[in-house]
């Protein structure tokens, strides 16, 4: 596993990460899908990519308490995640938006983030400028009103980037944010993220290695559900000067990583 110096990393005092696995293992259906994974990270804005069934999804899915993890030690914002009665603070102050975001078709933009803020349990009086300040992040304060059955793929990823900001929480979770945005949604999707870095640990998993270098102070790179590098963008394109497949350094960087832990070196 290839190991870089991350822009976080500054001698930590003990559970001064937002995210700790260690030796974590996690299970999707019968199939160990991350396995013996060690991770930390702290407050700032993380990329994970991984091609498909490296354990990305599983991986989210455990840090966002959706399923149990099956082995190691998995601390979340200094909790146990793996103590059922943890999870209901923990939830509180998390903001996770996963691969299929399901929802009401019915419900009106504001009625779906109001409701999961409502999930997260957010004081009441608090709720309605809550979510009016992440819809206009979004940019959808003119279709606040409207049903989410009538918007397009871009527009319901972001009700569900909303949806996932409105208690504006400390560990926040992206599972492929950007599927359905045209090239300047992903652009402001960007300058978001790294307002939101400035004081959370953002967590965004994507196929889209320029999105990772573009936004994220950190790069982590899953492949069968361990972690095969972790470190700062110019390293990861600093490894695609010479080698590795792609149009640009930082893709072939990626694939050159991918194919040296493939070969087991």
């Amino acid at each position: 596993m290839v190991r870089a110096v991350s822009a976080h990393e500054v001698a930590p005092t003990r559970h001064a990460w937002t995210v700790e696995a260690v030796n974590l293992t996690v299970k999707a259906g019968k199939h160990l899908a991350v396995n013996g994974l060690d991770l930390t990270l702290g407050t700032g804005v993380h990329g994970l990519l991984g091609p498909n069934g490296a354990g990305k999804t599983t991986l989210m899915r455990a840090l966002g308490t959706v399923v149990k993890p099956h082995g190691g030690l998995l601390r979340l914002l200094g909790t146990d995640a793996t103590r059922g009665r943890e999870l209901r603070d923990l939830r509180s102050r998390l903001g996770y938006l996963p691969q299929q975001f399901g929802y009401y078709p019915r419900f009106t933009v504001r009625d779906c983030v109001e409701y999961m803020a409502w999930l997260r349990e957010m004081p009441s009086a608090a709720v309605p400028a809550a979510a009016q300040r992440a819809i206009e992040r979004v940019q959808l304060a003119d279709r606040a009103d409207a049903r989410l059955k009538s918007l397009s793929g871009g527009m319901l990823r972001r009700v569900g980037i909303a949806q996932a900001i409105v208690n504006e929480p400390e560990l926040l979770l992206l599972d492929e944010p950007t599927v359905g945005l045209d090239p300047e949604q992903r652009v402001r999707f960007r300058e978001l993220i790294r307002e939101l870095g400035a004081d959370s640990c953002v967590l965004v998993s994507t196929h889209l290695v320029e999105d990772v270098v573009a936004a994220c102070a950190d790069v982590v790179i899953m492949n069968h559900g361990t972690r095969v590098f972790q470190g700062l963008p110019a390293d990861l394109t600093r490894f695609g000067e010479t080698h590795g497949i792609g149009d640009s350094p930082a893709e072939r960087g990626y694939s050159h990583l991918l194919m040296q832990h493939r070969s087991g070196r």
